[in-house]
């Protein structure tokens, strides 16, 4: 959702609710057209049911805007013109959705009034496992097939006979059937089924499909039933539109009935009386999620008694007698099958969960991040008791949790599953890449190899961010093939001066590239001239390639700027030491650098192998000077300067970008070295600082004057 939420409904004018309505409508409709006829959501579930929700309230506030054409009053979308329309005899509508307990309890609450059943009275429901696929109608004739048909608007559907006709699940006959029978239904794909579907489309370079239902879609609605019959589709029935007599006098009787025909039929459908027992069914059925083989995105509930369905008729578009209790779009529970570690380029230790696959936000899910040690333990990096304590085992039934692109996150654990033969995870102490100790230094949260660049982890790591895009950006070499230079022995690129010497090898390595899979003559010619074109390199790109830790893009423009080149750079690192001196002082002066950033700067030039990586590295380079300031006039050119205190009239980054163009520097700290203190409200220990050294101190529109601002 946008801000359009942020007012609640009661607040909002005619006009403004007219706004919002309109708005919402296009956004609603958009998201159905791209579900239901093209098969390519756009936006998630969670996203789509909350501007549905809000289009409601809205609605419900100001009645004169449900309209005919309101997406509130539309089930699905629009049946596609690439296949031939059928009108359903009985429309196939959508459900009504519920996502809080509270919420069916004030369903079963609604039924009775309607019904007027007094208090206490027995009520049944089924409750079913509301399967995330594409709904589809099948009519039965004497007991043949005859046509197959999807929901569409509701009102008119597509003829995909043909296709339907190629799925193993779906009857072509029935036998004791009645003269006239729609059978409806869920078309879906099974977990194992759209992973081998995946798997071979990438093989073939074709498109993958973002999640089963899609893949159950696009199957199902293919002009070449051929296609389709190569797809490994399945089909629950659990409902019927025309019929010549009825199945049963309830709903449950109706379900055995279809299953005798000959129909796959949930078996996790049961019966339920009153709306405790179907929580209860609900929470069962959501822990049981991950183990079903095929995705579901909430539960069912039907009023059992045929009769009174009939009785509680229909509103415009959803049934009275039913409701959908959908779970919450971002959260799944699924087993945890094992703990990876994963060693990154500065050496971290990551702890990966890898899952049974189970589908979260739309999208399926098979690993998960468990941020370190602690997480797992069930503390925080001060201590204290995280998920109350609970630490997390090989085996555990896990909560993941995604929200839109965000790498899934293990967020709980159900102590109540926990297999009897889980042990508490051990974190390895040391590297599962190299076997160099992995030590945990005081105050940080994450344990790291100490094997440096003789961790092939690391050095590879440290080689693809060489290469990416904010560093060296070398077109033609990216991950995937630093790591084929990397574990090949006769190329053997093992760091990042090896890049360099590509161009230069004799033939016989060029013989040996060109027969790699993905290189040929005129790739490995337009590889080497794009090597040779970045031997010349801007200072800030050099530094931030370096991989060295806690440095990123903003921070090697920092140093590049401050420096200014790449001979004074590398001489003030070479002559700093971590606590002391004049060239440590004069780094942690720089606004921005802390003494973390720094010490790991300056520890870099005096470790013996790494510092011997960069310099066979610079050897090969022509690297660019900073691009300095025009200083011409300029009252603030080569002078050190401080901000403090509240500016009122620009921003801090404003005023500091402002004097780094005139030619200063700006640092974040007052010393004996800082020419000019500019001070607003609140300015405290700097200024007093200041003031005792006795340095020229203005506020903020002496500043302005001074530049001309």
């Amino acid at each position: 959702m946008t801000a359009l939420d942020a007012d609640p409904v009661e607040a909002l004018t005619p006009e403004e609710a007219r706004r919002q309505w309109g708005l919402i409508a296009a956004a609603v409709a958009r998201a159905n057209r791209a579900y239901h006829t093209l098969d390519a959501p756009e936006i998630s579930d969670a996203d789509y049911d909350a501007l549905k929700r809000r289009l409601t309230a809205i609605e419900l506030r100001f009645p004169a805007l449900a309209q005919a054409e309101s997406p509130t009053q539309a089930v699905g979308a629009e049946p596609s013109e690439t296949f031939a329309k059928v009108r359903h005899a009985v429309r196939m509508l959508s459900l009504e959705n519920a996502f809080e307990a509270g919420e069916i309890v004030e369903f079963d609450d609604r039924i009775r009034r309607y019904l007027n059943l007094p208090a206490g009275a027995p009520l049944r429901y089924t409750a079913e496992p509301k399967i995330d696929g594409l709904s589809l109608s099948l009519r039965y004739e004497r007991g043949l097939l005859v046509q197959a048909a999807t929901r569409g608007d509701g009102e008119t559907g597509e003829n995909v006979t043909a296709n339907a006709r190629t799925i193993g699940d779906i009857p072509h006959r029935l036998t004791s059937a009645p003269e006239l029978l729609e059978v409806r239904g869920e078309v879906y794909m099974s977990h194992a089924d759209f992973a081998a579907l995946n798997a071979r489309a990438a093989e073939a370079g074709e498109k993958t499909f973002a999640n089963p239902r899609n893949a159950a879609a696009g199957s199902l609605r293919q002009l070449d039933a051929a296609i389709t019959a190569s797809r490994p589709l399945r089909f629950f029935a659990y409902a019927w539109g025309a019929h010549s007599e009825p199945l049963a006098d309830t709903q449950m009787g109706a379900i055995d009935r279809l299953a005798a025909l000959g129909f796959a039929t949930n078996p996790l459908t049961r019966l339920c009386e009153g709306p405790q027992a179907l929580l209860d069914a609900w929470r069962e059925i959501e822990q049981r999620r991950a183990t079903l083989g095929y995705d579901i995105d909430g539960v069912v509930y039907k009023v059992d008694d045929i009769g009174l369905q009939h009785r509680l008729g229909y509103r415009s578009t959803t049934p009275r007698w039913a409701i959908a209790h959908k779970f919450p779009a971002e959260l799944a529970w699924t087993r945890l099958e094992a703990i990876d570690i994963q060693v990154g380029r500065t050496g971290a230790l990551s702890p990966v969960a890898r899952l049974l696959p189970v589908t979260v936000g739309g999208v399926v899910v098979s690993n998960a991040t468990l941020h370190n040690e602690d997480y797992i333990a069930g503390r925080s990096a001060s201590g204290e008791a995280i998920r109350d304590g609970k630490d997390i085992r090989v085996g555990d039934w896990v909560q993941v949790y995604r929200a839109g692109d965000v790498i899934p996150k293990v967020a709980d654990v159900d102590l109540s599953r926990r297999p009897a033969e889980a042990e508490p995870y051990i974190f390895p102490a040391t590297c599962p890449e190299c076997g160099s100790d992995a030590v945990r230094e005081e105050g940080d949260a994450v344990r790291r190899c100490t094997g440096g660049l003789v961790c092939p982890a690391q050095a590879v790591e440290k080689l693809k961010h060489f290469v990416s895009r904010a560093a060296f950006d070398i077109e033609g070499l990216g991950p995937k093939q630093i790591e084929m230079f990397f574990e090949d022995d006769q190329l053997r690129v093992r760091e990042p001066a090896d890049i360099f010497t590509l161009p230069g090898r004799d033939a016989a390595n060029l013989a040996k590239l060109k027969n790699r899979e993905g290189f040929g003559e005129r790739s490995v010619s337009n590889l080497f001239q794009a090597i040779e074109e970045k031997r010349r390199i801007p200072l800030n790109r050099l530094i931030f390639a370096l991989g060295i830790r806690h440095v990123g893009e903003s921070a090697a423009n920092l140093l590049a700027r401050n420096y200014g080149t790449w001979e004074a750079f590398e001489q003030a690192m070479t002559a700093a030491t971590v606590g002391e001196g004049p060239e440590w002082e004069a780094l942690l002066a720089i606004d921005g650098v802390g003494r973390v950033l720094a010490a790991s700067v300056v520890n870099s030039f005096h470790q013996a192998a790494e510092r011997a990586s960069i310099d066979r590295l610079v050897a090969m380079l022509d690297v660019e000077p900073a691009a300095q300031p025009v200083t011409a006039g300029s009252p603030v050119a080569g002078k050190t300067l401080v901000f403090t205190g509240t500016l009122e009239r620009m921003t801090r980054a404003e005023a500091k970008a402002r004097a780094e163009a005139l030619g200063a520097k700006v640092a974040g700290s007052v010393s004996a070295k800082t020419d000019l203190v500019i001070a607003g409200p609140g300015a405290g220990s700097k200024a007093k600082e200041a003031e005792r050294l006795g340095i020229e101190t203005i506020d903020e529109d002496a500043w302005l004057r001074l530049i001309g601002a």
